[in-house]
C-alpha cells in the first residue's frame, strides 16, 4: 500500500508569531536549532496562498534530526491567541515535542537561560520509564522535552538512530 502523502522530507511545522526577532533568539540561542534560511513573501503571493492579506516574513529553523520549524510574522500584527490556563484547556492547542536524553541535564541547562517550566517538578516521570517537562517560547507557544528510559521500545523503527 502506497503511503497516501507520500512525504519525501521530514514534516515541517508553521508557527504564527507576533516578533520573529525574538522567537528566532529564543529557538537558535536557548534550544540549540539552526537557521536555515529566512525570507520575506510579499502580500500577493501570501494572499494567493491563503495564509494572510499581508506579506510576511518566515525563518525556518532545523533540529539535529531534520524537522524544520517555521517562524512566521505577518506583516500586519497577528490577533493575540487565546490561550487556556492548562496547556489543553482549549481545542486545537498544540504543542512542539522534543525527545531528548539527559532530561535533569536539559532543564538544568534551559532554567539557566532564564526558562521557567510549567511542569512541577520539572522534569516528572508520568508514566513508570517516561519523563516529561513542559515550558513556553516567549510568546506563549508550549514546547515539552520527553526523555524514555528505553527510547527503542518507544520508537523501534528509529533503533540505533540516535544521535
Amino acid at each position: 500500500m502506497t503511503a497516501p502523502l507520500r512525504m519525501t522530507v521530514p514534516m515541517e511545522v508553521g508557527i504564527c508569531c507576533a516578533d520573529l526577532d525574538a522567537l528566532l533568539a529564543f529557538y537558535i540561542d536557548v534550544i540549540g536549532l539552526k537557521l536555515v534560511n529566512r525570507v520575506t513573501v510579499p502580500a500577493d503571493k501570501a494572499q494567493a496562498t491563503g495564509l494572510t492579506r499581508h506579506g510576511y516574513d518566515v525563518a525556518r529553523l532545523q533540529t539535529p534530526y531534520g524537522e524544520r520549524i517555521k517562524l512566521l510574522q505577518p506583516a500586519t500584527a497577528p490577533e493575540a491567541a487565546a490561550r487556556g490556563a492548562a496547556i489543553l484547556d482549549r481545542q486545537g492547542a498544540t504543542y512542539l515535542t522534543f525527545i531528548v536524553r539527559d532530561l535533569p541535564g536539559v532543564v538544568r541547562g534551559l532554567e539557566a537561560k532564564g526558562v521557567a517550566f510549567d511542569s512541577k517538578p520539572a522534569p516528572m516521570e508520568v508514566r513508570p520509564g517516561t519523563w516529561l517537562a513542559f515550558f513556553r517560547d516567549p510568546e506563549g507557544n508550549v514546547l515539552e522535552l520527553v526523555e524514555y528510559d528505553d527510547p527503542a521500545s518507544y520508537r523501534p523503527d528509529l533503533a540505533g538512530a540516535e544521535q
